[in-house]
């Protein structure tokens, strides 16, 4: 059973492994208030969002008492938690987390809710994104006598709360005006459950309504799963706050902001059954696999895509082309992290045993295989090699979004510009590595117009290096190598102290 416990305590269970085959994500979020079984759909909810992060999950919940209950652990949802830690996390208000690390290390420390207990009395923190100036906020708060827990960025947020200042909503606006970058919020204290998104709406954020009761979940599926009806999207920079007199909302940034919405989220990160600004996903992969077809169009005897995320571009290729669609690969949906070591053997086996590939529908035809993206080509070429060995004539590779050229600051692990593919070789160098006769990209106008919205709604830095937030990487070095450099020092000096010490 889970304890009542002190911020610093959490509970332990270690298992389970993040999927390795295409860019990992950030986070979800999950929020309940006035439920009598809120730790119980805190738990379905996350469920339902378990593509968004698959390292860690935890859950926050408030009791009658005002006492916060945790559980953390490393590993998939159902791993984390059993039916027996789910019964010690007891009341009517909880916030959940599933965590892909983008920053800080995949530590049980840096799992999440984090909590704390501070003048201000009790608060949970759940975070989805990157912040692009928390190594200079950190870097402040220690020098001020701030002690750190874990290497996450999500705790300088709890830090900026917990100092002293005025009472009320001006000390959430005070510390989220001070934040910069990508972030979607969950905050929990023993009367209120709010949600904030960034001023320019990089992450997703919804509420809903269930009975009596409301929830925050940063996608619409896990609200389908609960039975919670969907109220709307919370705004870039507003802040909805959730107590017993109803919901509030206050803008935090009533100045304008340009709007930069991670477009990846269409592409791949969301769940197709989800709606995101009142766009059905599904039906924007389809029109974004549409566009492909129309603008660059193959003869081919078959379309087939790479499972699972391949699948609604897919689709849209073939209805816009009138190529018959096939899924002539087969996932294995029961792959986990082998206790093998990884010799070139067992990485072998570990790519061919997420796909399986249906040699009779492939042999002596000509392919389209479509996916969502190619970030370092390794995964895509043994896709076009698994087709030309089962017989494919020919094997053209269609991707449903432009080029990766450019790094993510903002919660992505698109790696270093270096180990971005189409950063470094032209279209015809990329072709050749994967073995395809043919290589074509959607451009970025034509997966704009997929999404039926604004070009300028979105954040596309990926794609064309237009980063709508600053991001100086030198200064966050910097200032990473000085804090190092002091910890070094102080290391020694300790260690020098407990000498002279001993001599005594």
């Amino acid at each position: 059973m889970s304890e009542s416990v002190p911020p610093s305590t959490v509970g332990h269970l270690c298992c389970g492994a993040p999927n390795p085959g295409h860019p990992r994500h950030y986070c979800g979020l999950f929020g309940v208030f006035n439920h009598e079984q809120a730790p119980e759909l805190t738990y379905y909810g996350l469920y339902a969002l378990q593509h968004r992060g698959q390292e860690s999950a935890g859950i926050v919940a408030c009791d009658d008492d005002g006492q916060f209950r945790v559980h953390r652990g490393m590993g998939l949802v159902p791993q984390v938690f059993s039916e027996e830690r789910l019964k010690g996390l007891n009341g009517r208000m909880a916030i959940g987390h599933t965590r892909y690390s983008t920053t800080g290390s995949s530590h049980l420390r840096n799992a999440q809710p984090l909590t704390v207990d501070c003048s201000r009395g009790q608060i949970a923190i759940a975070h989805n994104g990157n912040l692009t100036n928390a190594a200079q906020l950190r870097a402040e708060l220690e020098e001020r006598g701030s002690i750190f827990q874990t290497t996450v960025d999500s705790e300088i947020i709890v830090h900026l709360l917990a100092q002293p200042g005025p009472p009320g909503d001006s000390t959430l606006v005070q510390s989220i005006r001070r934040i910069e970058g990508a972030y979607s919020l969950l905050l929990m204290t023993t009367n209120e459950l709010i949600g904030v998104r960034d001023p320019h709406g990089f992450r997703p954020l919804s509420l809903g309504r269930l009975k009596d009761g409301w929830v925050l979940a940063s996608e619409t599926c896990a609200f389908d799963l609960i039975q919670a009806d969907f109220v709307r999207d919370v705004d870039p920079g507003e802040a909805v706050i959730i107590d017993r007199d109803g919901v509030r909302s206050i803008q935090i940034f009533p100045e304008h902001r340009r709007r930069a919405f991670c477009i990846f989220e269409y592409v791949y990160f969301a769940r197709p059954d989800s709606a995101i600004s009142g766009r059905n996903v599904h039906q924007v992969r389809v029109a974004m696999g549409r566009q492909l077809a129309k603008e660059q169009p193959r003869e081919a005897d078959l379309v087939v895509p790479v499972p699972d995320s391949g699948n609604c571009a897919a689709l849209g290729y073939s209805l816009q082309s009138g190529i018959p669609f096939e899924m002539a690969f087969v996932r294995n949906h029961y792959v986990g992290r082998s206790f093998l070591q990884p010799t070139q053997l067992i990485r072998d086996f570990n790519v061919r045993v997420k796909l399986n590939l249906i040699g009779d529908l492939v042999r002596g035809k000509r392919v389209i295989i479509v996916d969502d993206s190619i970030v370092r080509g390794t995964t895509c070429q043994t896709r076009v090699n698994n087709l030309k060995e089962a017989g494919a004539r020919e094997v053209h590779v269609m991707v449903s979004c432009p080029p990766h050229q450019h790094p993510c600051v903002y919660g992505i692990d698109f790696p270093e510009r270096d180990k971005l593919m189409a950063a470094r070789y032209s279209l015809d160098q990329i072709r050749d590595y994967l073995n395809a006769d043919s290589l074509a990209y959607l451009s970025q106008e034509g997966m704009v117009e997929a999404t039926g919205l604004s070009p300028d709604s979105f954040c596309m830095a990926c794609y064309d290096g237009d980063y709508p937030v600053p991001y100086d990487a030198s200064l966050d070095k910097h200032i990473m190598e000085s804090r190092r450099a002091r910890v070094q020092t102080l290391g020694e000096g300790l260690a020098e102290d407990t000498r002279q010490q001993r001599l005594f």
